[in-house]
């Protein structure tokens, strides 16, 4: 990825994260392959990592110890209320800034078409 993805998906990362479960409950790299899957291949475990313990500290998620097969427990995040709460709200952020977005370049491509007749 290119650095003014890199630079917007910081952004966003959290939604993403908290959308993905909102569908079900999950670990940290079940997260992040899930991300990959969806082509978002540089994404770094340790940053879901870091904001999943962001996420919990914020009461946006709770979190269970399940068994793990090989070693420790795993620590499964699943979304609560406030999360989802939270979810909806930046659902209604995206939404408003892509609608504008989309403003912003139409209008610069009729600009661009009007420099050109």
């Amino acid at each position: 990825m290119g650095k003014l993805v890199t630079e917007m998906l910081k952004g966003t990362l959290e939604g993403m994260v908290l959308a993905i479960l909102s569908g079900r409950p999950a670990y940290g790299y079940e997260i992040t392959a899930h991300l990959r899957d969806q082509g978002f291949s540089d994404i770094a475990e340790g940053t879901i990592y870091a904001l999943l313990v962001r996420i919990e500290q914020r009461g946006l998620v709770d979190v269970a110890k399940v068994p793990s097969e090989k070693g420790p427990p795993r620590k499964v995040y699943s979304l609560n209320d406030q999360g989802r709460e939270y979810l909806e709200e930046f659902w209604r952020t995206w939404g408003f800034l892509a609608d504008r977005l989309e403003q912003l370049r139409k209008l610069e491509q009729l600009r661009k078409g009007d420099k050109q007749t």
